[in-house]
């Protein structure tokens, strides 16, 4: 194998991977989730960003990132977002730029996407 063959192959190697949880609201992509990050230590979790108001104790920046609807709106239209959706009322995406760096550094990376 030339050098240039086995630098590529190493650079795939090392690239992470991207797991999606996806399922209707409610039930129970979270809770699978937050198990499955406490268990496997190289494992990063795709925070959602979404115009809705914190709920109980969820924190910005750890939960999701709150923003407001003109926010949300500035973001999709500078297409920022991987994916993104209304549920319920409320706007919810996926920023693109860790999805596309994280992995990139060899993180893997778990996303939690309504259907």
């Amino acid at each position: 194998m030339s050098s240039e063959k086995a630098e590529t192959a190493l650079a795939q190697a090392e690239r992470g991977t991207l797991i999606v949880v996806s399922a209707p609201s409610g039930a129970g992509k979270s809770s699978l989730a937050e198990r499955v990050l406490k268990r496997v230590s190289h494992l990063s979790f795709s925070i959602s960003y979404t115009t809705r108001e914190p709920r109980g104790s969820e924190q910005h920046g750890v939960d999701y990132f709150f923003v407001s609807e003109d926010e949300f709106r500035a973001m999709r239209e500078g297409d920022e977002f991987l994916e993104c959706a209304e549920v319920h009322g409320h706007l919810y995406g996926t920023h693109q730029k860790p999805i596309e760096e994280l992995p990139a550094q060899g993180v893997d990376v778990m996303l939690d996407i309504d259907v």
